[in-house]
């Protein structure tokens, strides 16, 4: 396999070396430690991103989508990432990726990693930001808002594919954790910061995930003996809330901080979503208790239907060889 080394105390960028690759054929690009001030677009299939550690490889950026543009629009949200992945079979390892534009009430939102492609493989790798850190393409089919879309794949086809983070650190504050596809999270922590520090205890701090998945996809997230930690006061985060009517999250022996509500998940004033959403845990550990959100929009799983799942799951992921 291919490698190039960069160095950003030579001058050398994550960009130029991508650029450099061949067009074909497994390739990595190893970064040394620094901080690399600058946006990514990774578009070569089969491309492997290594870094010396979280904390000591750090790909950072500044976009928020409330930055006003001189046509009157804004900058909107698909256009703010920091890491912008389209592209199958792609590995990041052992780096942070941020986005450092600061809170939703300020910036608006703010992606650090946009990744949109099948076999997505990312290996202790810490994503921080504050809204919409992660974005988990594709896009939905249709927006919502005239220009909501407003980026790189906005009339891209949707195509549905794999993603997996593993011993991954994801930091933000509103749905964090959003978008459509097929998207597996084994031992990864989920922190969920305060941007409202000292004020009213009681106010709803953030919702760690907003799923989009679209009808008819049997999988959304996956969450496997992962960690939900936080800053916020006690009962003032959501697990999450529907994206869309159809949105799918599981959550399989994780553990729950004080931060996270009694009830779980929001509907987020969506009444199809009762119905058409689902959302359901088991082996679940909540460290301030667990009550029933109103009605039922959280699904417990019992032994057989847990073991049913996560076959499912297996399978839908048996053919991808990690490298």
């Amino acid at each position: 396999m291919i490698e190039i080394y960069v160095d950003p105390a030579a001058g050398q960028t994550v960009a130029g070396a991508l650029s450099a690759l061949p067009e074909q054929g497994r390739a990595a690009v190893r970064l040394a430690p620094g901080i690399y001030r600058e946006n990514v677009s990774i578009t070569r299939p089969d491309t492997v991103l290594i870094g010396a550690g979280q904390g000591k490889t750090v790909i950072t950026g500044c976009l928020g989508a409330r930055e006003p543009f001189g046509d009157g629009t804004t900058r909107g949200t698909f256009r703010t990432q920091t890491v912008f992945i389209h592209a199958h079979d792609v590995t990041v390892k052992d780096l942070t990726i941020e986005n450092t534009a600061g809170p939703g009430r300020d910036a608006g939102q703010a992606i650090a990693l946009y990744a949109d492609g099948d076999r997505l493989l990312f290996d202790h790798v810490t994503l921080r930001g504050w809204q919409d850190t992660l974005f988990t393409g594709p896009l939905p089919p249709k927006e919502i808002e005239k220009g909501g879309f407003r980026g790189p794949l906005e009339f891209a086809p949707r195509i549905n594919g794999r993603q997996r983070y593993v011993d991954c650190r994801i930091e933000g504050t509103v749905d964090f954790i959003f978008g459509s596809a097929t998207a597996l999270f084994d031992r990864c922590t989920l922190f969920s910061r305060d941007e409202y520090p000292g004020g009213n205890p009681e106010k709803i701090r953030g919702f760690v995930t907003a799923p989009s998945t679209p009808e008819g996809q049997s999988l959304g997230y996956i969450f496997r003996d992962c960690d939900f930690t936080g800053e916020c006061p006690e009962g003032t985060c959501y697990l999450g809330r529907p994206w869309r009517d159809y949105a799918k999250a599981y959550l399989f022996d994780c553990r729950m901080g004080a931060h996270i509500r009694p009830e779980g998940w929001d509907d987020w004033g969506k009444e199809n979503a009762h119905t058409t959403s689902v959302f359901a845990e088991h082996g679940s550990r909540y460290a301030g208790g667990e009550s029933d959100p109103p009605d039922g929009l959280r699904r417990r799983l019992d032994e057989q239907e847990a073991a049913r799942i996560l076959a499912e799951v297996d399978a839908f992921y048996a053919d991808w060889v990690e490298p």
